[in-house]
């Protein structure tokens, strides 16, 4: 059976597809189990137990052993009456785990996948009947859907009086029966067209049982920054997917939906709205059930007292290694195939490891098949583009499988295990340092994972890492490359650009990277960056300055009449006071005033109007911009082009071209023929 979307309400019901859909329910009623470390005292609450949720002894398995205690059958509030009644000394497991993925992990059955299939298959192979569906204007601010595109074998264009274009939709939907609904905004969008329907008499036919589950909008902190969740609508027996605001779906498409699913144990339309951190979570509880181990609710292993010469010895990130600034050709970036991931499963670190290193631990053993999966994924998209979406969600879920194991609430996370992590990082970044050096190499910029050098043959190298390190390594060479510099004049560590092997052109930091660039200014830079690509050595690259300031010219003569959509500045708040007055601010009370409720977390789109007087449109209502105000931004993205050719970079280049073709006189002079010679190299 294909399982495309699953959830509990008293049962487990799944509905598989197999040609047709079809609901299937199971009676489900699953304990959460409980340790007390000394259950004497609390023998009065125990006896209430067996008589009221059927409590029974019981051992369980936890990664760091067997326990004894008790198994309930009851729910999450009588697990944290427990809590509060022991004063938290009870220790709880199973509490908070989906109950139907817990249902599926306990049977060896998993959402978008068939029976004896692997999860860790590159191929998600499916027959799901897609629509799409595009609402015209904007879903913060319109309070009816006068206009409605609908694309399933051909597309329909529903547009006049509201109901009718509501019974229209509704009708398509109903007849064409799609299993996939894609639909920009459509969290925004499900709450408006559920209450028109209403309004309406009309009965909304996203859901096949026309039951919704819905999720209410949150706001939460993720890396550092703070992001918005908004409320979603979600149907029974269908996928539907929020195109616009779903991390999952950008990344990976579709195919990338279904495999965070199938390999998290969630329905695609839970997969496509969580993060990256949820889903490798939610990987490792699916991981846990299915081997037989308990999750705990809340952690017990809390970080210990440690001296504070230990802490700081320990604790110290990554390393990186700062660029001089400026133009450098021929550079090889040797990049290790998740790092962090693969030194989980090299150095069996978990944190049932810390003390017991003899012992198998539960992290590397349920990453090493997604770490194998994502090295061959990477290596299958560079034949087929199919594979690119799958590649990226496994890279993301890896990348978060790191931070997971520092973070507080982890349900298999301790600090020592992040810090062992970063700890060997550090080492391994320095070793290949030293092995590059000793070869010859000239190591030009390092950041955590990946190296920037210049030398040859790169191969040589490649071979002599995972030789030492054991750990896989993928290369890019760049013909030439630009490491901009800070605002002191010292090397950037992540802002650069350079042209590829292949030709394409590969920015990190710039202007035409950044979320927030307004439009205009990205195109100026991507034309830019164009005529750059064309530069295959560092002479060519000076020959192609006059070109990239004439498109600067040709973008600030045309700044004044530029298209007013072009201009929107579109931002991720973190808050919603302000103690200056700053653009920000103007534009969260720009919002504010029309009417639009906003939350930390959110992305806003406004138009500056008068950077001086701190006054600011939202990007739908505004007439005019600061012209002033976008020349600045505009000069800045060209100050980061015209580096590789103004006085930043002029010098760097001349002395390219010339240590280039002294390179190449030397080269002729010797006869060797061979790399290990100074020369030839």
């Amino acid at each position: 059976m294909w399982i495309l979307d699953s959830v509990y309400r008293g049962r487990v019901e799944l509905w598989e597809k197999d040609g047709t859909v079809k609901n299937v329910r199971c009676e489900y009623d699953p304990p959460f189990y409980l340790h007390l470390p000394d259950p004497h005292p609390h023998h009065d609450m125990i006896g209430a137990l067996e008589s009221e949720y059927r409590a029974e002894e019981c051992t369980f398995r936890t990664i760091f052993g067997d326990l004894t205690g008790y198994k309930v059958f009851a729910g999450r509030p009588v697990a944290e009456a427990i809590e509060q009644q022991t004063q938290y000394e009870a220790q709880l497991f199973n509490v908070d785990v989906r109950i139907d993925q817990r249902f599926m992990a306990e049977r060896g059955i998993f959402p978008c996948g068939a029976e004896r299939e692997s999860r860790f298959s590159p191929d998600v192979p499916y027959d799901l009947h897609r629509m799409e569906i595009r609402i015209t204007g904007n879903p913060a601010r319109s309070p009816v859907c006068s206009g409605i595109d609908v694309i399933h074998e051909h597309t329909e264009r529903l547009h006049g009086a509201e109901r009718d274009v509501l019974a229209d939709l509704f009708s398509l939907v109903t007849s064409c029966d799609p299993d996939v609904i894609l639909m920009p905004d459509a969290d925004t969008w499900m709450p408006k067209l559920q209450e028109q329907a209403r309004a309406s008499d009309l009965e909304m036919p996203f859901s096949r049982t026309g039951k919704y589950r819905k999720m209410d909008a949150r706001s939460y902190w993720s890396y550092g920054r703070v992001e918005h969740k908004e409320s979603a609508l979600i149907p029974d027996g269908r996928i539907l997917i929020d195109t616009e605001q779903s991390f999952v779906y950008r990344e990976g498409g579709l195919a990338g939906v279904l495999m965070a699913a199938r390999l998290s144990g969630l329905s695609p339309n839970l997969a496509s709205r969580f993060t990256p951190g949820t889903l490798i979570s939610s990987y490792e509880m699916y991981e846990a059930v299915r081997r037989g181990i308990v999750v705990p609710f809340r952690k017990s292993d809390a970080e210990s007292v440690r001296r504070f010469a230990e802490l700081r010895a320990a604790d110290r990130g990554g390393m990186m290694f700062q660029p001089a600034p400026g133009v450098c050709w021929d550079v090889d970036e040797i990049d290790f195939t998740s790092l962090y991931p693969s030194i989980i499963v090299q150095a069996n670190l978990s944190p049932e490891t810390i003390e017991h290193p003899e012992r198998r631990g539960f992290l590397p053993e349920v990453l090493d098949p997604l770490l194998g999966l994502r090295i061959r994924t990477k290596q299958m998209k560079k034949s087929d583009p199919r594979y690119a979406g799958i590649d990226s969600i496994l890279k993301w879920m890896l990348v978060t499988c790191f931070g997971y194991t520092g973070y507080k609430n982890a349900k298999f996370g301790r600090i020592e295990v992040h810090e062992g992590i970063t700890g060997r990082s550090r080492d391994i970044l320095m070793r290949t340092k030293d092995i590059a050096e000793a070869m010859g190499f000239c190591v030009l910029h390092g950041i955590v994972d990946c190296l920037w050098v210049q030398g040859s043959p790169i191969g040589a190298l490649k071979d002599r890492v995972k030789q030492e390190t054991g750990l896989s390594t993928e290369v890019e060479h760049f013909d030439w490359i630009v490491f901009l510099p800070q605002n002191d004049g010292s090397g950037s560590y992540n802002r650069y650009f350079g042209r590829l092997s292949d030709g394409s052109v590969k920015v990190r930091g710039i202007a035409a990277r950044r979320h927030d660039t307004p439009e205009y200014i990205r195109a100026m830079q991507r034309e830019m960056l164009t005529v750059m690509a064309g530069a295959a050595t560092v002479a060519e690259l000076g020959t192609a300055h006059d070109q990239a300031r004439t498109i600067y010219r040709r973008y600030a003569q045309n700044l004044p009449r530029a298209d007013l959509v072009a201009m929107a500045i579109s931002r991720r708040i973190s808050r919603l006071t302000y103690a200056h007055r700053c653009i920000e601010g103007a534009a969260v009370n720009a919002y504010r005033k029309a009417g639009i409720a906003v939350a930390p977390g959110m992305k806003i789109s406004y138009v500056v109007r008068d950077a001086r007087k701190y006054q600011v449109d939202p990007a739908w209502s505004a007439g005019s911009f600061d012209v002033r105000y976008y020349r600045e931004l505009l000069d800045k993205a060209w100050g980061e082009i015209s580096y590789a050719f103004t006085s930043g970079g002029s010098d760097r280049v001349e002395a390219a071209e010339s240590n280039a073709k002294q390179k190449t006189d030397d080269k002729d002079r010797c006869r060797h023929d061979n790399n290990a010679c100074p020369l030839c190299r």
